[in-house]
């Protein structure tokens, strides 16, 4: 039987109800659904114990699912005690770009002169900011915030054009 241990980092509250560990912190709150057929889940003082309850067939699906598990219960408590952040650029040669967050999606505007507006979901709590050239994605979900960043991209992805000349679009960051 596989067994994980998890430090719970000061100022981080964690329960487990039901199916569902809940993760509170100074910046927000995550919830995260387990497979309770495979894992049994329990908080044990200052540490959060995942362990494999699956026999059998399933005993080596369950002990690939602690180690899963374990690591998004620690991205989750990371992300109550500071933001997961994705950088983005926004880059253009032929037309000047208009991106807006509004809402519950990203805006842009005039990519390529297009009169459609390229629109991109943003998911969860996660929180978009744009300021010049720069796009700001960040929150308290690793998963959200990842996907609201791809979904940026993916809005701007370049159809149908030679992607050598036309580089227009919004790409992630090269951090330094």
């Amino acid at each position: 039987m596989m067994l994980m241990k998890i430090e719970i980092p000061s100022g981080v509250k964690v329960e487990v109800k039901g199916g569902e560990v809940h993760t509170s912190g100074s910046l927000g709150s995550n919830a995260r659904r387990f497979n309770d057929v495979l894992l049994g889940v329990k908080v044990d003082g200052d540490a959060v114990e995942v362990s494999a309850i699956g026999k059998g067939a399933l005993a080596k699906k369950a002990g690939k699912a602690v180690n899963a598990f374990a690591k998004e219960v620690r991205n989750d408590m990371e992300g109550v005690t500071k933001h997961f952040e994705r950088r983005m650029s926004i880059v253009f040669a032929h037309f000047p770009m208009v991106v807006e967050a509004k809402g519950p999606e990203v805006q842009i505007k005039n990519m390529f002169g297009e009169r459609a507006v390229r629109r991109a979901n943003i998911v969860g709590s996660t929180k978009v900011e744009v300021k010049g050239q720069s796009v700001r994605v960040y929150g308290t979900n690793l998963d959200d915030v990842s996907q609201t960043a791809a979904n940026i991209r993916n809005a701007t992805k370049i159809r149908r054009r030679d992607i050598r000349v036309f580089q227009d679009g919004i790409y992630y960051a090269i951090e330094e």
